[in-house]
């Protein structure tokens, strides 16, 4: 069996590791560097951390003006709090003047679990994705997740980085290749494609195992950035299958399958579904019956994916 680690734990060990290569990096964080992982590198570099307490709009402003004095800075609170409570600081003052703020968001999605519908937040894929300028990307495992933010900390200019709480698989390892921006084909498949992204690549894959043995060949692209987006794999996928499905932790509107939608349209139609969270709150729960209480188990993706190639 793989091994599990949380993407929120890969994102707290990477800090550690680019704090001791950069000395530009500065890491804020909301009074939850327990649970945003961010107590590792508090604890190595005091000096370079700075708890805001809880005043996540307070905290965005500060890592603004830090960074515009030409620091690297590494935002981090619960997504809700990020991408909801902080918008417009994030708007107006990190992404309008392009400041060099990675806002790294945790406890994203419904699998945050027993604390309920108002910290699962499942909007800020759409809120991140429609700011002008703003990076966007949804890890599938730990290994993508430093990979990806070692890439984020080079690049000048701000990102949103999304980030779970659950302990998931290791897809990958130290050597493949993941670059922003770009997509990785993960499974090769001729009949039908599903585009996911975090933890639903997983979910996607395991749909891909059910479905070979019913005969069906199904494509899945690990889709981690968000934005920019990878239109080259997905018109290739839309032209070699003959369905799309797409398949995230999120709301259907305006998140990844909205994304993936918006190329397909103009550059090569296909037939598509989309699997995500309807629209609906979540609730309270223990993550894997919320998943199946949502629809966005491997089971329902499979069911999209059958659904999908009987109505061809």
């Amino acid at each position: 069996m793989a091994d599990k680690i949380s993407t929120r734990q890969a994102y707290g060990d990477a800090l550690v590791k680019l704090g001791r290569e950069k000395k530009d990096i500065i890491v804020m964080d909301a009074d939850l560097s327990k649970s945003t992982m961010t107590a590792g590198f508090k604890a190595e570099f005091p000096d370079r951390f700075f708890n805001a307490g809880i005043a996540e709009s307070n905290m965005m402003g500060m890592a603004a003006g830090l960074a515009l004095s030409g620091k690297t800075v590494f935002a981090s609170t619960f997504a809700m709090f990020a991408a909801g409570r902080a918008y417009e600081i994030i708007r107006n003052s990190i992404a309008y003047p392009k400041a060099n703020v990675k806002i790294c968001a945790t406890h994203a999605g419904i699998t945050v679990g027993e604390d309920g519908a108002s910290h699962q937040c499942i909007e800020d894929l759409a809120l991140m994705r429609v700011i002008p300028g703003m990076t966007v990307i949804h890890p599938a495992d730990a290994v993508s997740t430093e990979k990806l933010l070692r890439q984020i900390a080079e690049e000048e200019g701000p990102a949103y980085v999304r980030l779970g709480r659950l302990s998931i698989p290791v897809l990958y390892d130290e050597n493949t290749p993941i670059e922003l921006g770009r997509g990785n084909c993960v499974r090769d498949g001729g009949d039908a494609t599903v585009i996911a992204c975090g933890l639903m690549v997983n979910e996607a894959l395991m749909a891909a195992e059910k479905l070979e043995k019913e005969g069906i060949s199904l494509r899945v692209i690990d889709m981690h950035t968000i934005k920019p987006l990878d239109e080259e794999i997905i018109v290739k996928a839309a032209s070699e299958t003959k369905a799309v499905i797409t398949a995230e932790e999120h709301s259907v509107i305006g998140g990844l399958g909205s994304a993936v939608a918006e190329v397909i349209v103009k550059k090569c139609p296909v037939k598509m579904a989309m699997v995500g969270v309807q629209d609906r709150f979540g609730q309270s729960g223990k993550p894997p019956l919320l998943m199946e209480e949502y629809n966005i188990t491997a089971k329902d993706i499979v069911s999209a994916v059958k659904d999908t190639l009987n109505s061809l």
